[in-house]
């Protein structure tokens, strides 16, 4: 799994431990696993590496019938102050994550992430036949989209022509608990639960459905198992959680009785204004139905966060008074 340490890739390996060996193969930067039970399961072997590094994935892949590729550059601050990194990356990465699984002979299943990103600014209830935007040239925060976008190409090919067993997924604005790096409820809700001030950027107008991450992880264990997905890309989101920026930010403030102002700054970069998937393909062939409703969720994770930010209250040493 690489990138399995991840925030979605922790919450994978949580939900596969038991019954599979696992080898999460990460640069260990952005590391949810390690907070978790789950970094010293004996099913669980964590090797840090990058998938830069080709002799290394191959070795460590090595023995696996299995590729869950999630390992990328993301996250839009990093993303616009890194663009030549995020390309190389997301790009270069990928193929060399896709030779070693064709050289070490994978099976079962090679999982690969793409991005919602890849619909551009604007997108409502757009199927995987859908065409694709690459943004315009310029645009820092497209990279990511158009790296990501290459990579499903790539994978497709490297698919039809070795007969590598692939699926691509897109995952439309994941949240829960354990969310490390950067998200809007991840930052709304810490913040809310500070009582610190929340800020968005603009008028608060634009739109997003919200996934929470139990219901991406039912669809990621789906792809692993059924024939129906080898060869497909999916949308995995969820439609009923949608809302604006303005109203999602009101409604972790509702969940955590907050008394958190919210500022309106200018927007620094690009952003995305719309974006709604349509999942009809992925529950037609996978039987896919998200089932945690937005309020449900921002719940869930408000009750995570709350429990760490009482836990560090708690261990962090006081101040020694001197005479």
């Amino acid at each position: 799994m690489t990138g399995g340490a991840g925030f979605i890739g922790s919450h994978l390996v949580a939900r596969l431990a038991d019954d599979n060996e696992i080898t999460v193969f990460d640069t260990l930067q952005r590391n949810a696993l390690g907070r978790t039970r789950y970094a010293g399961h004996p099913h669980v072997r964590i090797v840090p590496g990058d998938i830069l590094d080709g002799a290394a994935v191959r070795r460590t892949m090595v023995g696996h019938d299995t590729v869950v590729h999630l390992a990328a550059i993301a996250g839009v601050d990093t993303v616009i102050k890194s663009p030549t990194h995020t390309m190389k990356v997301n790009i270069e990465g990928t193929q060399r994550v896709l030779e070693a699984a064709v050289e070490v002979g994978v099976n079962h299943r090679f999982l690969n992430f793409s991005t919602s990103e890849v619909f551009g600014s604007y997108t409502y209830r757009s199927s995987e036949k859908d065409d694709t935007q690459t943004g315009a040239v310029g645009g820092a925060r497209w990279t990511y989209a158009v790296a990501k976008l290459a990579a499903e190409h790539m994978v497709a090919s490297y698919g039809r022509e070795f007969g590598l067993p692939t699926v691509s997924v897109r995952p439309f604005n994941i949240y829960g608990p354990g969310q490390v790096g950067e998200g809007a409820i991840h930052h709304f809700v810490v913040r809310a639960l500070r009582n610190q001030e929340i800020l968005i950027h603009g008028h608060g107008d634009q739109i997003r459905s919200w996934c929470y991450i139990d219901d991406i992880v039912d669809a990621l264990l789906l792809c692993l198992n059924c024939n129906e997905a080898v060869g497909e890309v999916f949308n995995i989101g969820n439609p009923r959680g949608t809302v604006t920026i303005y109203g999602l930010a009101l409604a972790v403030l509702r969940v955590c009785r907050s008394h958190s102002p919210i500022r309106f700054v200018p927007r620094e970069h690009d952003d995305v204004e719309l974006r709604v998937p349509s999942i009809a393909k992925a529950q037609q062939l996978l039987g896919y139905d998200p089932k945690v409703d937005l309020e449900e969720g921002i719940r869930r994770t408000a009750e995570w966060y709350g429990q760490q930010i009482r836990h560090e209250r708690t261990t962090t040493p006081t101040a020694c008074l001197t005479a």
